[in-house]
C-alpha cells in the first residue's frame, strides 16, 4: 500500500512510526510532517499543510494512494474526508458532518441528550447575561467550554461562579478563543478520575483501543493551567474488561447509533473523554472525532499488531473481526515542553542528547525543526514526547524518565508524576 498520512505533531509521529512498520506499507507520505517522521524509513514529508484540502486531494490523485489517514481534527473540520471521499481515495476519517460530533461541543451535547447518554448536565449560551444567570443558578462549580475547535485548550474548570463567569466573559465579549468561542457551553463539573478511550469505526462496528489516562495540567499534582496533555499513561488502572464493555455499550454505541440516526455515519476513530464518577458510572465529558495527542503515543505502544488493517478496513466499511491486540504491561508518555509553555512558548532552543529508539523506548517529536546546522530545535509548546514501555508503571516511568535525564533544552520542563494519580483516587 501507498500511503498519506496529514498532521505535524507527535501523535502524527507515532502514527507514522506504527503505519510504517507495518509489511502492508510500501511508502508513506507525510504532509507536512515533522523531522522526526522524516528520519524513518518508508517516510517522506511534503511540505503541505494540513488545512490545505485541494493540495493533498491532488496529491492523492496523482500518486493513485491507497489510503490517506487523517491526524488533525482541524483538516476534518475543513472537509478533507469529503473532498477525499469524492475524488475515489479511500480515507480514514469521518465526513464533516460527522466531525461536528467534536468541532461544536452543542451539537455533541444535544446529540447525546436525544442518545440518552451520560454526560453533564449543561447549557448553551451566545450572550453573556444568560450565561451568568445560569452560572448563579447551579448548585456546585461549573466548566465553561467554548464551542469550536481551540487546539485542546478552550475549557476553563473554575472553582468558583465568578471565575466562570469571568471565563464567560473572555469567551463571550473579549473573544478569547475568536468565532470558537462565540459560542459557550456552561456545564456541572463532574467529579471522579478522567480516563480516555478510543475506537475505530467503519460506520456499523467499533473496535476498542487500550484505555489511558492524560494528564492535562501543566504542573506536577495537576496544578497550574491546562494545555494539550502533558503526558498519558496506558492502560488506565481502573477500567478493566468490564468496565470497557460498559463503556462501550452505554456510551460508544448509542453515540455511533445517534450519528447514524442524524445522517451523519460515523467511520474514523471516535475518542471519548470520560469521567468514572463515583455514583453515577462513566460518564462523556467530551467527544472526539480523531486520534488523542498525546493518548496515541502511549496506547501504540502497546498495540501489539499490525495498525494498517484497521485502518484500511475501517475506511472501507468492512474492519477485521474482534479487537486491535494489546501486549500487556504499561507505557508512559512524558511531554517535554518548551520555555514559557503553555502562555507564549519559546522556540529555536536547541535540543541535544535524544536516544536511539528502542522496542521499549521512543521520542515523538512534537513540536521541532532542523536548524540550518543539522541541530534539532524547538518550534513549538509541547517538544517531545518521551514514551516507555516496562512491564508494569515502575519500569515504564524508568524507562521515559531514565531517557529524560539525558535529553536538555534550554527551559525543558515537564511533570514529574506522570502514572502516580493512585489507582483508587
Amino acid at each position: 500500500m501507498r500511503l498519506l498520512l496529514v498532521g505535524a505533531g507527535g501523535r502524527e509521529h507515532a502514527l507514522a512510526w506504527k503505519i510504517a512498520s507495518s509489511p502492508l506499507c510500501e511508502s508513506l507520505l507525510v504532509a507536512p510532517g515533522n523531522p522526526g517522521i522524516a528520519g524513518l524509513p518508508k517516510v517522506t514529508c511534503i511540505p503541505i499543510a494540513a488545512e490545505a484540502v485541494a493540495e493533498l486531494v491532488a496529491i492523492a490523485v496523482a500518486e493513485r494512494l491507497d489510503l490517506v489517514v487523517c491526524g488533525p481534527e482541524v483538516a476534518l473540520d475543513a472537509g478533507l474526508g469529503d473532498a477525499m471521499r469524492a475524488a475515489g481515495i479511500p480515507f480514514f476519517g469521518p465526513s464533516r458532518a460527522a466531525a461536528e460530533i467534536e468541532g461544536s461541543k452543542a451539537f455533541a451535547k444535544r446529540l447525546m441528550g436525544q442518545a440518552g447518554v451520560p454526560t453533564a448536565a449543561f447549557g448553551v449560551f451566545e450572550d453573556l447575561p444568560s450565561a451568568e444567570a445560569f452560572i448563579d443558578a447551579q448548585p456546585g462549580t461549573v466548566v465553561v467550554k467554548a464551542d469550536g475547535l481551540c487546539a485542546g485548550k478552550g475549557v476553563v474548570v473554575a472553582a468558583t461562579a465568578e471565575e466562570a463567569k469571568s471565563a464567560a466573559r473572555a469567551m463571550l465579549t473579549g473573544r478569547a478563543f475568536g468565532e470558537a468561542g462565540a459560542r459557550i457551553i456552561v456545564e456541572e463539573r463532574l467529579s471522579g478520575r478522567e480516563v480516555t478511550m478510543m475506537a475505530i469505526c467503519d460506520g456499523k462496528r467499533l473496535a476498542l483501543l487500550a484505555s489511558s489516562e492524560d494528564h492535562k495540567a501543566v504542573g506536577d499534582g495537576d496544578q497550574g493551567p491546562n494545555t494539550g496533555g502533558m503526558g498519558t499513561t496506558s492502560p488506565s488502572p481502573l477500567v478493566d474488561e468490564a468496565l470497557a464493555q460498559t463503556i462501550l455499550e452505554t456510551l460508544f454505541v448509542p453515540t455511533l447509533r445517534a450519528l447514524t440516526a442524524s445522517g451523519r455515519p460515523f467511520a474514523g476513530l471516535l475518542y471519548g473523554g470520560l469521567m468514572l464518577t463515583p455514583d453515577r458510572g462513566p460518564m462523556v465529558i467530551e467527544w472526539n472525532c480523531r486520534f488523542g495527542d498525546p493518548e496515541t503515543q502511549s496506547v501504540l505502544m502497546r498495540l501489539d499488531e499490525d495498525l494498517l488493517p484497521w485502518l484500511a478496513g475501517a475506511a472501507a466499511g468492512a474492519m477485521p473481526p474482534g479487537r486491535p491486540r494489546v501486549r500487556s504491561g504499561v507505557a508512559v508518555c512524558v511531554v517535554l515542553a518548551a520555555a514559557s509553555y503553555p502562555a507564549t512558548p519559546r522556540l529555536g532552543d536547541a535540543i541535544d542528547g535524544l536516544p536511539h529508539p528502542a522496542e521499549d523506548l521512543m521520542v515523538f517529536h512534537a513540536g521541532t525543526r532542523r536548524a540550518a546546522d543539522g541541530r534539532f530545535v524547538t518550534a513549538g509548546g509541547r517538544v517531545l514526547g518521551v514514551t516507555g514501555y516496562g512491564a508494569d508503571l515502575e519500569a515504564a516511568r524508568r524507562r521515559a524518565y531514565g531517557a529524560i535525564e539525558k535529553i536538555h533544552f534550554e527551559g525543558m520542563h515537564f511533570r514529574r508524576d506522570i502514572g502516580l494519580r493512585g489507582k483508587n483516587s
